[in-house]
């Protein structure tokens, strides 16, 4: 990967994080609140002052995740829930015009996966799911080393199938707590000091989350599936309830050569999102 001058903005419901990134290390970053509740102008102009804050000459390109569906051919992100004014937003245009410099959009879940695959533990994986759990549950898939997304960047949305009363989400990031009168934090700090309750309240969380891990090998069949996100600190309390789970998996030969990994990843959002700028020059190679 060569020493290239990339920004990398993670676009989130509550804040706007840009980062100046040169190979693979974050020279300077800057954070700033999103006004989530304003207009679709106010919103942007926010963005492009975070952008501005880290932005050098010499910058080659600039990638942004959006928690939301987006047509990443065209940049135009659609319908945010976290910041209702954006229900189609032109993204690439609007900043390509501004800072006269590609501009790469994509689903934040994709930019954890392509963040892994250039940065962190998909490296050495050809083949791997990045399923990112913690507010929501999304996931990005790489596939012979190239992001596959689908034609909306929809491929992977796990969270939205059906399970149990509800949808997988529901049972395998936040509201699994919230719904039990849990605070996620508070629970992760009892199970590090062997809170008996709390430690089975994970472990009931990972038999859930081995559902997850199941439609992910019989979709996907990949030699990894790499865990991020908030919960994925937790990992050492479910991961064991995950692998006793898969029991009753079908096809127990992959469960031989699967490996569960918890990212490792510091600031993996803006290091996905500047990958999105070496992603596309692998693609137009």
């Amino acid at each position: 990967m060569s020493e290239r001058k990339i920004i990398g903005v993670d676009m989130g419901g509550t804040k706007i994080h840009t980062s100046l990134i040169l190979g693979k290390e974050i020279i300077f970053e800057c954070i700033l609140d999103t006004p989530a509740k304003e207009s679709e102008k106010v919103v942007l102009d926010r963005l492009i002052k975070a952008i501005e804050q880290v932005y050098q000459p010499g910058c080659e390109g600039i990638g942004i995740g959006v928690p939301s569906v987006v047509d990443w051919k065209e940049g135009i992100v659609y319908d945010v829930v976290a910041i209702p004014s954006w229900k189609e937003v032109h993204v690439k245009k609007i900043l390509e015009d501004h800072f006269k410099i590609p501009v790469y959009v994509n689903n934040d879940s994709n930019c954890f996966a392509l963040g892994e695959n250039f940065f962190g533990k998909g490296i050495d994986a050809a083949n791997f799911v990045g399923v990112t759990i913690g507010t929501g549950l999304g996931s990005g898939i790489i596939i012979e080393n190239k992001l596959y997304q689908g034609v909306n960047t929809g491929a992977g949305e796990i969270g939205s199938i059906s399970y149990k009363d509800g949808i997988i989400e529901q049972y395998c990031a936040s509201e699994f707590f919230i719904s039990r009168g849990l605070d996620g934090e508070e629970l992760y700090l009892k199970a590090k000091k062997g809170d008996p309750e709390a430690l089975e309240i994970f472990k009931d969380y990972g038999k859930n989350l081995s559902e997850v891990v199941k439609i992910v090998l019989y979709a996907y069949d990949p030699e990894t599936i790499i865990l991020g996100g908030s919960i994925s600190n937790a990992y050492e309390f479910f991961i064991d309830a995950v692998w006793q789970g898969l029991q009753d998996f079908m096809f127990p030969v992959e469960l031989k050569k699967l490996k569960i990994e918890k990212s490792e990843l510091k600031n993996s959002a803006v290091l996905g999102a500047a990958a999105l700028v070496y992603n596309f020059n692998l693609e137009t190679a």
